[in-house]
């Protein structure tokens, strides 16, 4: 039999014990927090009062500004506040809690980018019958889909992870909670368990990421059909932020989840985790905004009322 205390707390060691370094994370993560935020929010904002903006397209953007901001803040807030207490403790439920929807976030948002690409492929290719295929009813429904899958997808690894005993050590080589770093400090067995989360990453990277390339190849078939030029560079245009958005995301989910372990991984998974849950939240509203002339426009529109009746 081995002898062990329930643990309670847990430890994270963060991204350096330079102090030097971890001002500049401090601030680095700071300002993308707030950007990140600002963004969002502003797309959410945007989409749901403007009347040019009722649309699905809009629709699936709003929804996918508020996960990208969920994300961000079930991760940045909490390394922000450690970082500038030095108290680097979570209790046990807190960091199964971070976990939790950490997961759950994350896995709906890969749903939530193939609905995208889904809705992308019907208004270019079947134009005439997009209103008829696209309605309410069918984006509330992929919408609900993709939250469900988020589900089924943490509540399995969920409930195996709770039975995992900690009994050798309690320090997380980590800066938030996640799935690798607590398989290597638990004292229990965890062969299935590890065999269980690569397959549902596997399977939600891969079943996502194969409708989003079927998506865009029937996309890019049916606009090298256009007969004139401006209309295929019209028809890229409207989707290639969609395409970057989701290069990013795939990236750094197969680099994170899929990848074979080896040695020096674990500080550049910290690395990757980190670009992950503050540069992304903050770069993809900009890709977003940036390249689309109507949320332009309904910004100008929104920043002029406001303006008007600050003056009144």
């Amino acid at each position: 039999m081995r002898n062990h205390t329930v643990i309670t707390l847990f430890i994270f060691r963060g991204l350096t014990d330079d102090p030097q370094l971890q001002v500049l994370f401090f601030i680095f993560l700071f300002f993308t927090y707030m950007l990140s935020v600002t963004g969002n929010l502003t797309i959410i904002t945007l989409t749901w009062v403007n009347p040019h903006l009722k649309t699905p397209m809009y629709f699936f953007l709003r929804n996918y500004a508020f996960l990208e901001l969920s994300f961000t803040t079930v991760c940045v807030p909490r390394f922000l506040y450690h970082m500038s207490t030095g108290d680097y403790t979570v209790t046990y439920n807190g960091c199964f809690t971070q976990l939790f929807f950490g997961i759950l976030f994350a896995a709906s948002e890969l749903y939530l980018l193939a609905a995208m690409s889904y809705d992308r492929y019907v208004a270019i290719c079947k134009p005439l019958h997009y209103a008829a295929i696209i309605n309410n009813r069918v984006c509330n429904q992929l919408l609900l889909g993709c939250w469900l899958s988020g589900l089924l997808i943490i509540v399995p690894v969920l409930g195996m992870s709770l039975e995992l005993e900690f009994c050798d050590s309690n320090i997380i080589d980590h800066f938030a909670c996640d799935v690798t770093p607590l398989l290597e400090i638990t004292c229990s067995d965890t062969q299935f368990l590890e065999r269980i989360i690569l397959s549902l990453a596997a399977l939600t990277i891969f079943l996502t990421l194969g409708l989003v390339v079927l998506s865009y190849a029937y996309i890019v078939r049916t606009i090298l059909r256009f007969p004139s030029t401006e209309q295929r560079k019209k028809a890229f245009s409207t989707c290639s932020s969609h395409m970057i958005v989701v290069s990013m995301t795939y990236g750094a989910c197969i680099f994170v989840y899929i990848k074979p372990s080896e040695k020096g991984g674990v500080a550049l998974n910290k690395v990757v985790t980190l670009l992950a849950t503050s540069v992304a939240p903050v770069m993809n509203p900009f890709i977003y905004t940036l390249r689309n002339k109507q949320v332009i426009q309904a910004f100008r529109d929104t920043l002029k009322k406001i303006i008007l009746i600050s003056k009144l």
